[in-house]
């Protein structure tokens, strides 16, 4: 099937938001786009332009979209000053965390724990907003290799890249222009990267933009049914899930 794929590397803000537009035809993979360090407002108004330009479109966020279980458990009822019955692993972490770790030694950050729950929340609202402004349910998608209409996916990029057998290090240091190009040239191989000036000079310089893109290839590789399933799907659907290449 023939599919936008827009890669969202997800911040607080906007300015630290990453975009990227890619298009996906059952074959070949492209990125068409790329920006980053917009003004405040300008996500919602570029993603739903894209949205409606380009459907359906598959929404690739590198951001958690759901929290943990033992969370919700250990927080009901809870009084303060009395003891959490709920091992701290089980309470801040959520089972595709834990999977994600074991099968490719990659942690994402504890969204029940640190500060990407602030992210997680900020693209939770993005999904909200996205909805009232272009009318669409967008929901998650569950069953890889199809998306009949608009909808999103949780994906992680240094977890896309480990799948991938790429090598990324130090690429997210400001100064790391090398780094970012040597990732760049391995992305090359697994798809098309934008011919126009500005998105390549984004590529280059910001590792926002950089990780957007790598979330087109997750993205990609989700559409082509490549992806490992939920251990346990009725988990996910609560807690989220992030979508990761099989391993070659």
């Amino acid at each position: 099937m023939s599919a936008t794929i827009i890669g969202i590397d997800c911040a607080t803000q906007d300015k630290n938001v990453g975009l990227a537009l890619g298009s996906f035809d059952g074959n070949e993979a492209r990125i068409e786009r790329v920006v980053a360090g917009l003004k405040e407002g300008a996500v919602v108004e570029i993603v739903a332009d894209w949205i409606g330009r380009h459907p359906p479109a598959l929404l690739a966020l590198d951001a958690p979209l759901g929290w943990p279980k033992g969370l919700r458990q250990a927080l009901r009822g809870h009084k303060a000053g009395k003891p959490i019955r709920v091992e701290p692993h089980e309470m801040f972490r959520r089972e595709t965390d834990v999977f994600v770790k074991s099968r490719f030694g990659k942690t994402p950050l504890d969204v029940g724990a640190d500060r990407i729950a602030r992210t997680a929340h900020r693209a939770l609202e993005l999904l909200h907003k996205l909805r009232a402004r272009t009318g669409q349910e967008i929901p998650l998608a569950w069953k890889p290799s199809t998306i009949p209409r608009t909808c999103a996916i949780e994906v992680y990029p240094a977890a896309t890249l480990r799948a991938h057998g790429i090598e990324a290090q130090g690429y997210k240091q400001k100064a790391a222009r090398n780094a970012r190009q040597s990732l760049l040239g391995q992305l090359k191989e697994k798809l098309s990267l934008p011919s126009d000036p500005t998105s390549l000079k984004y590529l280059q310089s910001n590792d926002d933009a950089l990780d957007a893109a790598i979330c087109v290839l997750a993205g990609v590789d989700f559409l082509r049914g490549e992806v490992i399933d939920p251990t346990d799907l009725k988990l996910a659907k609560k807690e989220g899930w992030i979508w990761v290449k099989k391993p070659v």
